[in-house]
């Protein structure tokens, strides 16, 4: 890992232990390690026994995000499953009921993963990758998936000013 990517796990970390909800973004250049920082991060939280979701606003990069974090955890003993509106209902069932029962531990899909019908045991962590792309409710609709507001991570190369906003009055902390 790079330092900065050191650091910003730092900063994860604390924020998750901290008793309060992580509201974070995480803004960096394209290729810099997002992803990688997102999984440590969802690491932190299933070793703690709690699930995380990843949203992406595309097929094709919530695809990407899953084979990525499929690789990296292949000899580890942690479900793993992609949810996109192409997800066919056969393939979709046992991916619902892992979830609703807690068995699955990450799920990575698109703005499916919003719907009603994906429910979770224990959502800890909601990771938001290119935030920007999807709307307030959108995002909004994570935060009622658990009992408590799960901790929130967005990413983004491109931080939209109404988010560089909300970083600057206090509503989401900042890590580059």
């Amino acid at each position: 890992l790079t330092n900065a990517q050191k650091r910003v796990l730092k900063e994860i970390r604390s924020d998750m232990g901290s008793g309060k909800q992580m509201n974070r973004l995480l803004q960096c250049d394209v290729g810099s390690g997002k992803t990688m920082v997102a999984l440590l991060s969802m690491l932190i939280a299933a070793g703690n026994g709690f699930q995380s979701v990843l949203m992406a606003p595309t097929e094709i990069l919530a695809q990407q995000h899953a084979n990525s974090i499929r690789e990296f955890l292949q000899k580890m003993n942690i479900p793993v499953a992609l949810l996109t509106g192409s997800t066919s209902a056969k393939e979709r069932r046992p991916i619902l009921e892992a979830c609703a029962n807690g068995e699955l531990m990450i799920l990575i899909g698109t703005h499916t993963i919003i719907e009603d019908k994906v429910l979770f045991k224990n959502l800890g962590l909601a990771v938001v990758d290119e935030q920007h792309k999807f709307g307030v409710a959108q995002r909004a609709g994570l935060w009622k998936k658990n009992s408590l507001p799960p901790h929130v991570l967005v990413m983004s190369a491109t931080p939209i000013p109404r988010t560089l906003a909300l970083t600057a009055y206090g509503d989401l902390d900042y890590s580059v």
